[in-house]
C-alpha cells in the first residue's frame, strides 16, 4: 500500500462529483475519494444503503460510531470504506472483530475486493483454521486484521499478532458477541490496542452491556440507527404453524414440496440440525448442515454449495443466523422457535434481501406460547397462524399440557398450571 497525502484525494474532482449528484443517493455524496469511488463503480456498488449513507460520512471524519441496524443492511461497507480511506491517507492498521467464522469470512471477502485495489493486505484470524497459515499471513504485516475474539486472544497470548498500531477498531454484531460469551475477550483486546483510535460499533440491538462498552471505551460516539430495534425486513411474509413435536417432520416434508427455491432451516441445537439434515436428504432433497460441530472446511463447503445450488436446503443453528449472506433464499423455516426473540429477527433477515420478497415460517409448539408472545412484542406484529394441512399425524399430548384459548381472531395458549408441579 502506498501512503498518499490528503491533497491527492480531497480534489476538485471530488467536489464536482458531489455537486452534480447532491440530490440522489450515491456514494459520490458521502465524502469518499475518487479512486475509491472508481473501485465501487467497478464492483457495481452504485447506491448506498441507509446505514451506509448515515455512517460513512462520520466514519470518514474519524468519529466513533454506534450503528444500530438489522443484519443484511450493508454494514460491511459502512465501516469498511472509512477504514480503507483512512489507511490510504494516514496508514495505521484496522482490526475488525466478529462473532462467527462465517461472518469473518464474508467481511474479509468484501474488504479484500475493495482494499486489494490499493495494495491493502487483509488477514483473517479465526478459530478452526490453520495456525501456521495465520502466522504466515501475520508475518506479511497485514493492514487489516479480521477475526473472532477467541483466536485473536490466542495470538495475543503468543505475541504473534501486531496490534500496537491499530488506529481503527470495529466491533461488528456486538450484541451477538456478548450473547456468545465473548465479553472477557473483547475487554482484553480493548486494553491491548491503543486508546487513541477510532472505534465503530455495530449491533442489531442495544443491551446495557453495549452501552457500558460505549461509555468506557468510546469518545462521544455518534449514534446512527436506520430501523428501530426488532424491525423485520419489509418484504418478508411471516406465518406460524401450531404443531406438536411428532408433526414437525411431516409438516417440513409437506412444505418442501409446496414451496420452490432454496430453503434455510433453523434448528435450536446442533444435534437437531444433524437429524433434520438426515431426514431432509431421505425426503429426496439435497441438504447440508452448518453448526459448531462441523469443521471450518465443512461449513465453508456447505455454505458455498448452498450458494451455488448444489444443496437446495441448508440446516443451521443460530451460530449461523447472522453469517449466511445469500441473496436468493426463498424460504426461512424456523423448525425450532428461537431461544431469544432477537434471534427471530436475525433468522428471517436471511430472506427478502437485495429488494426481493421472501417468506418466513415458524413452527410453534403449544407449550411455547411465551416465546411467541416475546417475538410478537419485539416486532410489534401479530404473526398470522396458518391451518395445518391434512395428512399429518394426530397431535401428541405434551407435558406440561397446553390449552388452546381462542378469543375472537386472537389465538393464545395457556399452560396447565398443574403440569408445572413436581
Amino acid at each position: 500500500m502506498h501512503k498518499q497525502k490528503n491533497t491527492a484525494f480531497g480534489s476538485a474532482a471530488t467536489a464536482q462529483l458531489r455537486k452534480e449528484h447532491s440530490d440522489e443517493p450515491s456514494f459520490k455524496n458521502l465524502g469518499l475519494d475518487v479512486p475509491i469511488l472508481k473501485v465501487l463503480d467497478r464492483l457495481k456498488f452504485h447506491t448506498p444503503t441507509p446505514i451506509q449513507t448515515q455512517a460513512i460520512p462520520d466514519g470518514l471524519k474519524g468519529e466513533d460510531i454506534i450503528g444500530v441496524a438489522q443484519t443484511g443492511t450493508g454494514k460491511t461497507l459502512a465501516f469498511g470504506l472509512p477504514i480503507v480511506q483512512r489507511l490510504i491517507r494516514h496508514g495505521g492498521r484496522g482490526l475488525i472483530l466478529l462473532p462467527t467464522r462465517e461472518l469473518a469470512l464474508q467481511v474479509e471477502e468484501v474488504m479484500h475486493k475493495v482494499a486489494g485495489s490499493f495494495g491493502i493486505r487483509t488477514a483473517i484470524i479465526i478459530g478452526g483454521a490453520s495456525m501456521s497459515h495465520q502466522l504466515r499471513d501475520l508475518r506479511k504485516n497485514p493492514h487489516v486484521i479480521i477475526g473472532t475474539p477467541g483466536r485473536i486472544i490466542q495470538h495475543i497470548e503468543e505475541k504473534t499478532i501486531p496490534l500496537s498500531d491499530v488506529s481503527v477498531l470495529v466491533l461488528d454484531e456486538a450484541d451477538r458477541m456478548l450473547d456468545m460469551g465473548f465479553a472477557p475477550q473483547i475487554k482484553k483486546i480493548l486494553h491491548v490496542i491503543p486508546k487513541d483510535r477510532q472505534t465503530m460499533l455495530f449491533s442489531a440491538t442495544m443491551p446495557s452491556e453495549i452501552v457500558k462498552i460505549a461509555t468506557e471505551h468510546m469518545k462521544t460516539p455518534t449514534h446512527v440507527e436506520v430501523a428501530r430495534q426488532g424491525t423485520t425486513a419489509e418484504l418478508v411474509d411471516q406465518e406460524i404453524y401450531i404443531v406438536t413435536r411428532n408433526q414437525k417432520r411431516h409438516l417440513l416434508e409437506t412444505l418442501l414440496k409446496q414451496y420452490e427455491g432454496t430453503v434455510l432451516v433453523f434448528s435450536r441445537t446442533k444435534y437437531g440440525a444433524k437429524k433434520i439434515c438426515r431426514d431432509v436428504n431421505r425426503m429426496g432433497h439435497k441438504a447440508a448442515e452448518i453448526h459448531s460441530n462441523r469443521s471450518l472446511g465443512q461449513r465453508k463447503e456447505a455454505l458455498e454449495g448452498f450458494k451455488r445450488g448444489k444443496y437446495r436446503v441448508l440446516i443451521a443453528t443460530d451460530i449461523a443466523a447472522r453469517g449466511i449472506d445469500v441473496n436468493d433464499i426463498a424460504l426461512v423455516l424456523n423448525y425450532d422457535v428461537p431461544e431469544y426473540a432477537e434471534d427471530y429477527v436475525h433468522r428471517i433477515g436471511r430472506t427478502a434481501r437485495a429488494g426481493k420478497a421472501g417468506r418466513a415460517i415458524t413452527f410453534i409448539m403449544p407449550s411455547q406460547s411465551d416465546k411467541l408472545r416475546k417475538i410478537e412484542h419485539l416486532i410489534e406484529t401479530k404473526l398470522p397462524q396458518t391451518i395445518l394441512p391434512e395428512g399429518l399425524p394426530e397431535p401428541e399430548r405434551e407435558a406440561p399440557k397446553a390449552q388452546r384459548v381462542r378469543s375472537g381472531t386472537r389465538t393464545t395458549y395457556r399452560a396447565n398450571r398443574r403440569g408445572h408441579r413436581r
